[in-house]
């Protein structure tokens, strides 16, 4: 119950909605009450056992009142048109009844509606903007077939099992009430005994349910290893199929399928359980109720009367469906509650990086420091003690081999992690004291993987930006030597790229990232390797690209290729998360460290 009311939190825009559900559905169960207590007059006149009122006491909102007027005019047609015309006045009655019964339950379906799909819909947009907002770190703990799961397959579960029974929960809760206090009226010796039964129903079902939760968390968590599964395999088709380890795959594909068949059997099998036990169990209530009833009918006070004692178990058996739909909601927000409880592990999971309460810088005019910056993925330390400057305008390389920790130091100036010791400054303002949107709006960032989205070349371009302009546009992709292949394309800047830049060959893709960088026109840039992966004439044009872009502009370039940054202000060469080295190209190479070996590899390649 704990996890459908974190799922209802979000139903509270819809609260007029469920204000006008919850009123609908009480005139259903209140014309659906007298139409059944019709049995009762109905009965009286068949076995010529009706009560005749001869004088209505003043018509108020009291049952007896309403129920002695019925009777008086039920007494009016016998003496005046007969017993036929009554029962015809009944028969008519009931169908008045009926007929607005059904058109309220509709009313009170109708507005349940906007409720289900609105909270569905809320959750999902929460889900991926949470997704959106969290620290890069996040994702380095969890596969992404696993979140891709609980964005889906559990809000698709949350909408079948937690809100499908939300009409149960707004509407049996009332049916059993209210037909509770009329059985009350009739009867309170019989009812006394159904009120002692119905718990113990009730135990036994919540016991099952519990099961089922556990069942359903285990068959969520396995869709999700299958959805992670497929993802990476679809992405490692063309190492798959190098190595033919096709065979391999799908064994592991399928043992883990098999184990989800074999969770979600067990789960089925226990909810397919619910509906019959429920109706079994509430069967043993109807049965002890007709025999003790019976004996209240057949004794010798006759402390009830046949067509009540008739009345009574037909309104009891109006309880039963309530009360087995009921339990199968119970069931349901049992199974949902597993979903639930994953996705709300990702919509209450905090933000370590966030915005200062007030913040104290903006722009950038002077300087760039790093000053004593360590930082560690888990336990393994990946910087040591970084220090170095870039005043506006100068190029900063960093090189050194794989792992020395150069893109860590590009990831801890956009803030996509946060250091733990010492500080990054910019204009001597640490920058955390930048909101991140102002921060992240200061650099242009052009990495080695170009990252493009299933879109038009326009909108990749002007990413970010709402309020582009066509000729900017223009200008930043021919600036960046991706006008002309763009302008081939059929349907040119509206042409789409695929997914990931499918439909473009990587130097393309590149130049496409720099014209985005350019558009952008940001005072740092940050280029991550972005020429590492391209043949000898691609990384031409996407040199001549990247001249353009940082004209004017203060770069922290990533190199693996040393002849790219042979111009840079200064060089850093990085070792084992620690600068080991730096200086000019001509400073470093007279120094025959480090950076000398590794140019002098390059050569020899």
């Amino acid at each position: 119950m704990k996890d459908f009311l974190r799922v209802l939190r979000f139903a509270k825009p819809y609260w007029i909605y469920a204000v006008f559900n919850i009123v609908f559905n009480i005139l259903t169960v209140l014309f659906s009450l007298v139409s059944i207590t019709m049995i009762i007059p109905f009965l009286g006149l068949l076995f010529g056992t009706q009560e005749k009122v001869y004088q209505a006491p003043p018509l108020t909102f009291s049952t007896t009142s309403i129920t002695e007027n019925f009777y008086f005019q039920i007494t009016q047609i016998i003496e005046t048109r007969g017993q036929i015309d009554a029962l015809l006045f009944i028969c008519g009655l009931v169908l008045v009844m009926f007929l607005f019964r059904n058109l309220f339950r509709y009313l009170a379906l109708f507005f349940l509606t906007p409720i289900r799909n609105g909270v569905v819909r809320d959750m999902r947009n929460a889900l991926h903007k949470k997704v959106l907002h969290l620290p890069l770190g996040y994702y380095t703990e969890k596969r992404k077939g696993d979140i891709i799961a609980r964005m889906t397959t559990d809000l698709v579960e949350i909408e079948w099992s937690i809100m499908s029974s939300l009409e149960m929960i707004f509407k049996d809760p009332l049916n059993i009430i209210i037909f509770l206090a009329s059985l009350v009226f009739i009867s309170p010796e019989l009812t006394v005994f159904v009120i002692v039964l119905f718990p113990i129903a009730g135990f036994l079902i919540a016991r099952i349910g519990k099961s089922l939760k556990k069942s359903s968390e285990e068959g969520q968590s396995k869709m999700g290893e299958i959805l992670s599964n497929i993802e990476e395999n679809i992405g490692g088709l063309r190492i798959i199929k190098a190595f033919r380890a096709e065979h391999i795959i799908q064994s592991q594909f399928e043992k883990n399928s098999d184990d989800y068949r074999k969770t979600m059997t067990k789960l089925l099998r226990k909810k397919d359980l619910s509906s019959p036990m429920s109706e079994f169990l509430s069967t043993i209530v109807l049965v002890c109720v007709m025999w003790f009833g019976g004996q209240l009918v057949l004794g010798s006070e006759n402390s009830l009367s046949p067509e009540a004692f008739i009345g009574y178990i037909a309104i009891f058996s109006q309880i039963i469906p309530p009360a087995k739909s009921f339990t199968t909601a119970f069931y349901y927000l049992q199974k949902g509650s597993a979903s639930s409880q994953r996705v709300m592990d990702i919509l209450e999971t905090e933000n370590s990086i966030k915005d200062p309460k007030v913040a104290k810088g903006k722009g950038f005019s002077q300087q760039l420091s790093f000053n004593n910056v360590s930082f560690q993925y888990d336990t393994q330390a990946v910087l040591k003690n970084i220090c170095f400057d870039i005043k506006v305008g100068q190029t900063i390389a960093l090189v050194g081999e794989s792992g020395s920790g150069k893109s860590t130091i590009a990831d801890l100036l956009a803030r996509f992690y946060d250091i733990e010791k010492g500080e990054i400054t910019i204009d001597g303002i640490n920058i955390k004291d930048f909101k991140l949107a102002d921060l992240r709006g200061l650099m242009g960032i052009v990495s080695q993987d170009s990252i493009l989205f299933n879109d038009s070349v326009f909108n990749n371009i002007t990413l970010g930006h709402e309020d582009a302009n066509m000729d900017d546009v223009i200008a930043a992709a021919k600036a960046a030597n991706a006008h002309d292949f763009v302008m081939e394309m059929a349907e040119g800047y509206d042409s789409n790229v695929g997914e990931g830049g499918s439909k473009l060959s990587g130097g393309q893709k590149q130049r496409l990232s720099i014209a985005r960088a350019i558009y952008k026109n940001p005072p740092i840039l940050i280029l991550d390797e972005a020429t590492s992966s391209l043949d000898t004439q691609s990384e031409k044009l996407v040199q001549e690209a990247l001249g353009q872009l940082m004209k004017n502009r203060t770069s922290l370039v990533i190199a693996h290729r040393l002849s790219t940054i042979q111009n840079a202000d200064n060089i850093l060469v990085m070792k084992e998360g620690e600068i080991v080295e730096q200086g000019s190209n001509q400073e470093l190479i007279q120094k025959e460290g480090l950076y000398k070996r590794l140019q002098d590899y390059q050569n020899l390649s």
